[in-house]
């Protein structure tokens, strides 16, 4: 119930823009929310860097009206990528979501400028990650996916283990030798197009895991769930030859502590670390991906 009202939530324009608009608010985002400029962003990698962590970074926007939007997002991103090039002790991918940069416009807008950016990344030795939305966008993102794989090997996948037809996906994704993220998925779908419940979801990811970690390419585990955690332990301990990388990933600001024990334990450790002006449906669907972190925002709001 909780994560439904989040989820509706999260699609409130007035209300976006009502909390967009309010200084208290966007202070106490700061929990999971690097800041609104490149200079913060660019700040919070530096950190976690020095801490041990791996860094993806994420400017945030989605769902743009226009090709000079999608565009402009596009430049937006390159600059990032020149801005890594030049920064000293500074390692970063970056992450994008395929309605940013044009896909609810026109499939070829989003993929001329997802060539755009992966011809940029691959100059500067460096990654993209192409993040899965709603599943109404899963195929025209995977056909995206495909056609610039066959060009490109410095660009990844997402896969959410709620969606039911995920299992197809991860067998041709591993089929291709693709490097995919794995995540449960933080949008509302109906129940015949994703499981419903936490036990199903998990199941689920689970049985995907294991089928990425049978493949020969690079696996983020996306997770701030124990037993989740515990099931990619399980699974790299049981298979110490794999010659290709694998990582936990996590949100920046969840789990800090979990974070650090990763580290500390030598696993592969990546944070997702968003930034920008358009935070909101970003965190109200975080809220809803996993309840534990409204009390955390809750707590943070009280001074806590």
């Amino acid at each position: 119930m909780l994560r439904s009202v989040l989820l509706y939530l999260s699609e409130q324009k007035r209300l976006q823009n009502f909390v967009l608009g309010s200084k208290f608010a966007r202070k106490r985002s700061r929990r999971f929310v690097a800041g609104e400029t490149l200079d913060e962003a660019i700040g919070a990698v530096r950190g976690l860097n020095a801490r041990g962590m791996d860094v993806t970074l994420d400017h945030l926007g989605e769902c743009v009206e226009s090709e000079d939007q999608a565009d402009k997002a596009t430049d937006d991103y390159i600059r990032i990528l020149d801005r890594l090039a030049a920064e000293s002790g500074v390692e970063a991918t970056i992450s994008i979501k395929p309605t940013q940069i044009g896909l609810a416009i026109d499939r070829d807008l989003c993929l001329k400028n997802m060539r755009r950016l992966a011809e940029s990344a691959s100059a500067q030795g460096n990654f993209v990650r192409m993040d899965m939305e709603a599943s109404c966008y899963v195929d025209s993102t995977l056909s995206v996916f495909y056609e610039l794989s066959d060009e490109f090997k410095n660009i990844g996948a997402v896969i959410q283990s709620y969606l039911r037809r995920s299992e197809d996906d991860v067998r041709e994704l591993s089929r291709r030798g693709a490097p995919v993220r794995l995540c449960k998925g933080a949008y509302k779908e109906p129940a015949q197009l994703a499981f419903q419940k936490k036990q199903e979801i998990d199941d689920s990811y689970v049985k995907l895991l294991e089928i990425l970690m049978d493949s020969d390419a690079p696996v983020g585990i996306a997770t701030h769930d124990d037993l989740m955690i515990d099931a990619g332990k399980r699974l790299i301990r049981a298979r110490p030859d794999r010659k290709a990388h694998v990582e936990f990933q996590m949100l920046y600001g969840i789990r800090r502590d979990m974070q650090a024990r990763l580290v500390e334990e030598r696993y592969g450790m990546r944070v997702y670390v968003p930034y920008g002006t358009e935070w909101y449906p970003y965190f109200m669907r975080r809220m809803a991906e996993r309840p534990a972190n409204l009390f955390f925002a809750l707590r943070a709001m009280g001074g806590k």
